[in-house]
């Protein structure tokens, strides 16, 4: 074998290599750091991993990671604004909002966000969702805390458009994330001035 690995480690980096950000230098470490790790704690890290599918599901209400079977901390928690609703594209975003300490109402997860390119038409989007919370009469502003590259302003004008029958305040984040930035990789400062600045989406 040219690495030099046996089959079973070159299998387990191939594994790793498909995780987001990981390449075949990370890979290589991560399976190397996992090898010299005791057989007990393999043991320990497999069966918490090959449990994920039945310990972990959406929430029913906002799509975002909760136990399975029930809803995730902050759609339970009775002390949020339920009149001000916030869209995200993943959880990644959601714990950017939620850490920056600004932003106290309930989320959406979408699941994704619409590539122009690709002619996408909210297809596998959390849409139901989406309009399941503000069909409930309870929300007044719909924050569209996308990404500001393409795909993330295509989506916000897609989603504006599907609001308009409701009548909803729809608006984005505005000061301090800069074009074509994932909103994931914000500091808590910036997300919260944008926040606090939002502005009308179809501004």
């Amino acid at each position: 074998m040219a690495s030099g690995y046996p089959e079973a480690v070159e299998s387990l980096i191939g594994e790793l290599k498909q995780l987001p950000g990981v390449g075949r230098r990370g890979a290589e470490r991560m399976a190397l750091a996992l090898l010299a790790r005791s057989a007990p704690e393999l043991e320990a890290l497999g069966k918490l991993i090959g449990a994920l599918p039945r310990t972990v599901g959406r929430c029913p209400k906002c799509g975002g990671l909760a136990e399975a079977g029930s809803e995730c901390g902050i759609c339970g928690d009775p002390r949020r604004d339920d009149g001000v609703l916030c869209v995200v594209e993943n959880m990644p975003q959601l714990f950017a909002v939620e850490s920056s300490g600004h932003f106290h109402g309930r989320y959406l997860v979408l699941g994704g966000k619409i590539s122009p390119l690709d002619s996408e038409n909210g297809e596998g989007l959390n849409l139901r969702g989406l309009c399941d919370l503000v069909e409930t009469g309870n929300v007044r502003e719909v924050i569209l805390a996308l990404s500001s590259d393409v795909e993330g302003r295509a989506t916000a004008v897609f989603l504006a458009e599907l609001l308009e029958k409701y009548r909803v305040k729809v608006s984005r984040p505005a000061l301090g994330l800069p074009a074509g930035a994932n909103l994931s990789f914000a500091d808590a400062a910036t997300i919260g001035a944008a926040l606090r600045g939002r502005v009308d989406v179809q501004e």
